[in-house]
């Protein structure tokens, strides 16, 4: 059986990043960008696609960074991927921006991300294979001080400290890709935005949307 071509992306947070995973070689872009992303997303994938001379046809697999992080970013990577996946007819799966801050290195160890407002997005990833602890807000620090830390509020944040900072070996779109990439997609649910909290902005008057399953 041939190996997968995994096209992944996030836009989370202030950037627009995508990466393609191919048997013998990644293709990477990373801009930074406050907003926009919607527009740029398309162009930024078909552009990583033509830099690796495969056509959208030849991918196997979409991967998307599902958040924590900005709700409309989230919401515009977790759409763009339910929609490629079902025009090409392939799996998609949603990856946490915690899950791949972690990927590649050893455990135990915390996550941490600036979730602003005074307040961090923090998962505990076990040596064990249950399912780690999550939790958000910034008076619950504490719980990692006595852990290796991993993620982009490590100094940012007052009172998030830790005994040793481990920088991510892999870029973040690259580390979704590849963590796609070891899931059995039989168990693995459509993407959906993962939220820890409700969006900054006030929510709409009208009716809520209907998402499909």
């Amino acid at each position: 059986m041939p190996p997968d071509t995994i096209l992944a992306f996030d836009t989370s947070a202030a950037h627009c990043a995508a990466a393609l995973l191919l048997a013998d070689r990644v293709v990477l872009r990373h801009e930074a960008m406050d907003k926009g992303q919607a527009e740029r997303l398309m162009a930024m994938l078909a552009e990583v696609l033509a830099e690796a001379g495969i056509a959208w046809a030849d991918l196997t697999l979409i991967a998307v960074g599902t958040g924590p992080g900005n709700a409309t970013g989230i919401r515009i990577s977790v759409a763009a991927a339910r929609g490629l996946a079902l025009g090409l007819g392939i799996p998609a799966t949603g990856v946490t921006r915690l899950e791949a801050a972690a990927f590649g290195l050893p455990r135990p160890l915390a996550v941490v991300e600036n979730a602003r407002r005074g307040e961090v997005f923090v998962q505990i990833m076990d040596a064990s294979p249950h399912a780690p602890e999550i939790v958000a807000a910034g008076n619950l620090t504490a719980c990692v001080g006595a852990l290796p830390l991993a993620g982009s509020a490590a100094g940012a944040v007052p009172g998030v400290t830790a005994d040793r900072v481990l920088d991510q070996p892999v870029a973040l779109a690259e580390a979704i890709a590849r963590i796609a990439a070891g899931r059995d997609r039989a168990c693995s649910p459509r993407p959906s935005p993962f939220y820890l909290r409700g969006a900054d902005a006030s929510p709409p008057s009208g009716p809520p949307l209907v998402i499909l399953p």
